[in-house]
């Protein structure tokens, strides 16, 4: 547990003010938790800006993590560089929260998780997208033994990729792109929360267009030389003795395929898009004719931020953090040894553990996150 306490609310500075970093500004706001009260980017311009748009100061990065009324630091800064400002943070003496993935590799990842119990400081990690409506409503039914006990379940992305759309999308086929690292942390979160921590893996991957055409503007024409494993297929074996098919793909233009279900002993659960809060979630029991819907146990109007709104209540309330460093590190685990098990071909053990997160009381609304 941390060993600091911080003030109600926690002040918040904001270093990466890209574009994800409008949801954080509109969405903290609805926490009673959490204020941003700074924010900083390499590009002192930019900070400028959304320091002018929504009412912080706008200091430098360095600034920013000497302050003594920061007292977490969101980190959204690119994948290469979410170590590298999370150590700087923790060393600064601050609680930190990071955008997906931890790191890029595990012994950076356990470093900053190091780092703060040295320190007594917390770690937080999207995605916190589990803790939504769609995602705890499925957790309630398959704790609640709606569909018996959890034997086997699927989960897919398939997409042909970001060349398309994204206006620079080359960083997702370079070192620490893929699907797995980009969009793998919603789905392994989801399935630990749903049915726990993960005990051997086994994959295989491979690039399907070593070349990709940019059709998206203003890059228009340009060519990317792939560098990652753009198809990753896994098999991935629960501690608790179920598996799961894993296909995390930017080789895919259309499909039919579910996002995630669960397939228990009594009955089949359709789990609603992990890259959102939301749902619908499906459900049919063994005797049961056709598919129905749920209705949601929990708010569907909880958003992006929640995660360190429920970090910085786990401070002042000395308990454990739902969106924690330690289950981000174990699903940056499962995630590389994807890659791992298909190269050296074999299956191979995940080292580490975490406990399903504490779900979240009834009918949460946006303001305050109770234990």
């Amino acid at each position: 547990m941390s060993k600091h306490t911080i003030p109600d609310p926690a002040r918040v500075g904001l270093v990466g003010c890209g574009n994800i970093s409008d949801r954080y500004f509109r969405f903290c706001r609805t926490f009673v938790d959490v204020e941003i009260v700074a924010c900083a980017d390499l590009l002192p311009e930019r900070a400028r800006a959304k320091a002018a748009q929504y009412g912080v100061r706008a200091p430098a990065v360095d600034e920013l993590l000497d302050d003594p009324d920061i007292d977490i630091v969101l980190n959204l800064t690119i994948p290469q560089a979410h170590a590298e400002v999370d150590l700087a943070a923790l060393e600064a003496g601050k609680h930190v929260y990071s955008e997906k993935p931890l790191a890029l590799d595990l012994t950076d990842g356990q470093r900053v998780l190091a780092t703060a119990a040295e320190r007594g400081l917390r770690v937080g990690c999207a995605p916190d997208t589990f803790l939504g409506g769609g995602q705890q409503t499925s957790r309630k039914l398959i704790d609640e033994g709606w569909i018996g006990r959890p034997v086997a379940a699927v989960a897919f992305l398939a997409s042909h990729g970001h060349e398309h759309w994204h206006p620079d999308p080359t960083f997702y086929y370079k070192a620490g792109g893929g699907p797995m690292l980009d969009m793998g942390p919603y789905y392994i979160t989801a399935l630990v929360n749903l049915l726990g921590p993960v005990a051997r893996v086994s994959g295989s991957t491979r690039i399907s267009f070593p070349r990709r055409r940019i059709t998206s503007e203003p890059k228009y024409g340009e060519m990317i030389d792939v560098e990652v494993s753009t198809h990753q297929a896994a098999l991935l074996e629960f501690a608790a003795g179920l598996t799961a098919t894993v296909v995390m793909s930017f080789d895919v233009w259309s499909h039919n395929l579910p996002r995630i279900e669960v397939y228990g002993t009594e009955g089949s659960l359709v789990v609603p898009d992990p890259n959102n809060f939301r749902g619908p979630v499906l459900l049919r029991r063994a005797d049961a004719e056709a598919w129905s819907e749920t209705p949601l146990s929990h708010s569907d109007r909880v958003e992006r931020s929640i995660g360190v709104a429920d970090m910085a209540s786990a401070i002042r309330q000395n308990r454990p953090q739902r969106v924690s460093g330690k289950l981000a590190l174990h699903v940056l685990e499962v995630m590389l040894a994807v890659e791992e098990a298909s190269a050296g071909e074999r299956h191979v053990d995940i080292a580490s553990s975490v406990a399903r997160p504490k779900p979240l009381p009834l009918g949460l609304q946006p303001g305050r996150v109770e234990s």
